[in-house]
């Protein structure tokens, strides 16, 4: 009997293996250690230090600096001229309003004439005081907006200032001498709105 068992039992090499075989995986493949780095590559294009420069980036850099220069010629000529054009512009805006302000002045100078004959003329005391008042503060009007009297009377003639209209020979008077002031001249700062008309000795 126990012969018969131990026929019918297997031994240990019959028996089926029953363990799962452990799936392997696939292992990364080392990397290569010769390839290189987008690193190691950029700044293996770069110049060594001493490295001289290659003619194709020479000439880019020449042409570079070359346009850069114009850009800046350009730029300066540019600013030049607008300065210009803004000092021309400033003159003129200057010289309109010099000229506005003395066309208006013009108009006025008939009534200071009229006021300064009044005075002459007038013989009653108190209208002739209140046509002195008036005067007056007419010719503070005008010294308020820079107009001043051309001085005539006793000064050469200087055509820059006076215009003759009559001409005197008197011994007693210098030569070019203004010896009476028939209309009197005025200037608005360093010009002239009126000349002075004047007599002239000699």
């Amino acid at each position: 009997m126990n012969n018969k068992d131990d026929m019918t039992q297997e031994t240990p090499e019959q028996q089926p293996d029953i363990q799962e075989e452990a799936p392997q995986t696939e292992q990364p493949a080392p990397e290569d250690e010769t390839q290189e780095t987008p690193e190691a590559s950029e700044t293996s294009e770069k110049p060594e230090k001493g490295e001289k420069i290659k003619p194709k980036a020479k000439a880019k850099i020449d042409e570079l600096e070359k346009k850069l220069a114009e850009s800046n010629d350009k730029y300066m000529r540019m600013l030049a001229e607008y300065d210009n054009y803004r000092r021309r512009s400033q003159k003129e805006r200057e010289n309109i309003y010099a000229d506005v302000r003395a066309d208006t002045v013009s108009k006025f100078l008939p009534v200071y004439d009229n006021l300064a004959r009044a005075v002459q003329n007038e013989t009653d005391g108190e209208t002739r005081k209140g046509v002195e008042a008036i005067l007056t503060q007419f010719k503070a009007l005008l010294t308020s907006l820079g107009v001043t009297e051309i001085e005539a009377v006793g000064k050469k003639f200087d055509p820059a200032y006076h215009e003759a209209l009559l001409h005197v020979e008197d011994e007693k008077y210098g030569e070019g001498e203004i010896v009476m002031e028939l209309e009197k001249g005025f200037m608005l700062g360093d010009r002239v709105i009126r000349f002075a008309k004047v007599q002239v000795a000699n």
